[in-house]
């Protein structure tokens, strides 16, 4: 068998007079480098496929510039990789990163090794295709040879290699290496069943199946998938209305059983009705390093630790001002900073005991690509001033709860979004929830695995480039 990277179907690659190549995706030009004719003369085999076996970091000089070459377009994202039979050139498998930067690798086997499918692997139709997958994995692999599916079954308990070797449709040391090296497979204990506990470390133990799932392919990061706004089914299925049709039978108006008028409304009843997403803010006059504080203070402080019967908190709860599932708050508030009176330029946790901003080193590009991320997602002419990023300590809310762990995350990330538009509206401040975060970035910006703490949900603030409540962009509610 043989490995091969392979230019993927919407790209090209030209070289300009000036000697640079760049590789162009829908029009947009990306600059890959400098390289001498023939190192460009043998990147036009990516077309069809390029052997790893023809390039090397450590071989001759050609052999070293395709290396660099072919890895700028994986940084890109540019690649795909196939598996084949090198007598047939048969493909068994394509290799379709998910994840920046995925640079396909074999892990070492022995003969004596034991291998055994992750629990968090699955094989799935898409279109007429078979492809295999993992929340773990950094690669998504589409399965060519219908006896791959066969071998992978055997998998659901440990085998050991010299074992399958002997198998007629033994697919090969070099498919079970790259799974290795995936996830997708992993080495039990010795003597061990390969259940939940020999998995990867502590950390991934209170992960069920469908939580991990559903937090990597609903956020950004590890999956190749359209996100966002894409409108999917506009040429397929109208819209539902905006109201939903009257149920029959006879109505009961409300509006004639209240006394209550737009003057008489209590304080908390006008501040829900003022409420307003505001995506543009008033570079000019940034929010305040004491405002910051009196907004994260009314908002996400401790408030109490409570002592009570040993549950979540080893005996005790951290009381905030707003509810949460179990008792749990199991949420983390991480400030990017770009334009904060008082406050320096950068990234920041926020000690909720401690009322206090702990600052949180970073490189400068990592930090202009979550604020211009955000600006991207709001469509807003710049950054916002401050990016709240609300992560989860996963581990808080599954220790206690089966099946529903991620689900009252998620509701709980609603509850405090609701909290921070309403404290932003008490002080006139401009506010607006975001529905993507890129889980990728943040762990490499922190430094903690995606699973172990990671971003489910960002809120940005600052000072509207309007007075409070006027000129709201529309779908602003």
């Amino acid at each position: 068998m043989h490995l091969a990277a392979r230019l993927q179907a919407h790209a090209r690659l030209e070289v300009h007079a000036s000697g640079e190549l760049f590789a162009y995706v829908d029009g947009y030009p990306i600059s890959i480098g400098r390289f001498g004719a023939g190192a460009v003369e043998r990147a036009q085999e990516l077309r069809k496929g390029l052997p790893f076996a023809s390039f090397s970091a450590t071989g001759r000089k050609i052999e070293k510039e395709v290396d660099l070459l072919v890895r700028r377009l994986a940084e890109s994202g540019l690649l795909n990789y196939c598996l084949a039979c090198t007598a047939t050139g048969e493909e068994l498998l394509v290799i379709e990163p998910q994840v920046q930067g995925y640079w396909p690798c074999m892990a070492q086997i022995g003969a004596a090794d034991r291998l055994v499918l992750s629990r968090f692997a699955y094989m799935r139709r898409r279109g007429s295709e078979l492809v295999l997958e993992s929340p773990r994995a950094g690669a998504l692999f589409k399965i060519c040879d219908p006896k791959i599916a066969a071998a992978l079954a055997m998998l659901s308990v440990p085998q050991q290699i010299k074992d399958l070797r002997l198998k007629a449709d033994f697919p090969g040391l070099e498919l079970f290496a790259l799974l290795l090296d995936s996830g997708i497979l992993f080495k039990p204990d010795a003597g061990g069943n390969g259940l939940r506990m020999e998995e990867g470390d502590q950390t991934l133990v209170p992960w069920d199946f469908h939580d991990l799932l559903f937090h990597t392919r609903s956020t950004q990061g590890r999956h190749a998938n359209p996100l966002g706004g894409t409108y999917p089914f506009a040429d397929v299925l109208p819209p539902l209305p905006a109201v939903r049709p009257r149920w029959p039978g006879k109505k009961i108006d409300l509006s004639k059983a209240t006394t209550a008028s737009e003057t008489t409304l209590s304080p908390l009843a006008k501040l829900l009705r003022r409420r307003v997403s505001t995506r543009a803010f008033d570079t000019a006059n940034p929010i305040t390093l004491a405002e910051l504080s009196q907004f994260l203070d009314g908002a996400a402080r401790i408030l109490s630790v409570l002592k009570a019967a040993p549950d979540l908190d080893d005996g005790g709860h951290a009381v905030r001002p707003y509810p949460s599932a179990g008792a749990a708050y199991e949420l983390e508030l991480y400030l990017a900073a770009d334009k904060c009176e008082g406050l320096a330029r950068g990234f920041y946790h926020y000690d909720a005991g401690m009322h206090a901003l702990v600052p949180i080193a970073v490189q400068k590009h990592d930090l202009d690509t979550l604020l211009t991320g955000s600006q991207y997602t709001m469509g807003a002419p710049a950054p916002p001033q401050i990016l709240i990023t609300i992560a989860a300590r996963f581990a808080r809310m599954s220790w206690k709860y089966s099946s529903i762990a991620y689900s009252l995350i998620l509701k709980d990330v609603g509850v405090l979004i609701q909290t921070l538009y309403l404290m932003a509206t008490d002080m006139e401040l401009g506010g607006c929830a975001l529905g993507i975060a890129d889980i990728d970035l943040f762990a490499k910006m922190t430094g903690i695995a995606f699973h172990v703490e990671g971003p489910v949900g960002q809120f940005v603030l600052g000072r509207g480039a309007k007075p409070f409540g006027q000129g709201q962009a529309a779908g602003a509610k």
